[in-house]
């Protein structure tokens, strides 16, 4: 990466920004520490060599991870920051094993691999206990049932905000799946702060229109997944919710 600074705001690197957003947050951990990795991306870009921007966007990202990434302690059997990035891009992200390779400088051959390899020690990573805040009881039962699959407990699934608040002091869950809006003007992102208030704890947010809540404004979600998804985006995501993200240096 070169240290010269080309013009970003075009509609083909804008339209990205959101995402790597996402991606970068759900990487770290934090709202403030993925906002910080893109700022510090989109400073450096390079553009000029004609490749593909949205993959120059991430992979510029991803330069940047690597950079304040700690290295993981010996005996943790915690995932890579490879791993991670591999399970994000491809899960989260979409991107195909190609271009996830592409992002992270690695061959073809090499990603097929670390992606194989990634997936089975997310299997065996230690599960938590769930709590669901969803109004609508088709979804809400799709949802327990990907939690399931993933290895982890529902212990609760709450339709409204009072709801939730209730259940999550009686169970004390590891880890929140919230829907933003809720019915009758609900909204889980206000059952979440309440919740909070008892004490911290995890929170994916569940949206059908993620770019509304990554616009790198103060106070918003770390983990966002956009319905429908999958078991794979659903375990990468919580992996990196409850084990905090990134160890930084």
């Amino acid at each position: 990466m070169t240290s010269s600074t080309t013009t970003v705001s075009t509609p083909d690197i804008g339209a990205y920004v959101p995402f790597v957003r996402r991606f970068a947050r759900a990487l770290t951990g934090t709202q403030k520490a993925g906002d910080a990795l893109v700022a510090n991306a989109l400073r450096g870009l390079d553009l000029e060599d004609g490749g593909d921007p949205r993959v120059s966007l991430y992979r510029a990202v991803a330069e940047q991870a690597k950079a304040a990434c700690a290295p993981e302690p010996a005996g943790t059997g915690a995932l890579s920051l490879a791993e991670r990035q591999i399970l994000l891009l491809t899960s989260l992200e979409e991107f195909p094993v190609d271009a996830a390779a592409d992002v992270m400088g690695i061959g073809g051959n090499e990603a097929v691999q670390l992606l194989s390899d990634a997936k089975e020690r997310l299997r065996a990573h230690a599960q938590t206990e769930v709590l669901i805040i969803e109004d609508e009881p088709v979804i809400a039962l799709d949802i327990a049932e990907l939690v399931a699959s993933c290895g982890h407990r529902v212990v609760g699934v709450a339709a409204g905000e009072r709801e939730a608040v209730e259940l999550a002091r009686e169970k004390r869950p590891g880890l929140i799946l919230a829907d933003i809006n809720l019915a009758n003007g609900g909204n889980g992102q206000n059952a979440v702060t309440e919740i909070q208030k008892q004490g911290p704890v995890p929170v994916i947010f569940i949206t059908a229109y993620p770019e509304r809540l990554l616009t790198g404004a103060l106070d918003e979600p770390a983990f966002l997944i956009t319905k429908p998804f999958d078991p794979l985006r659903l375990a990468i995501t919580t992996y990196q919710a409850v084990s905090g993200g990134l160890p930084f240096k």
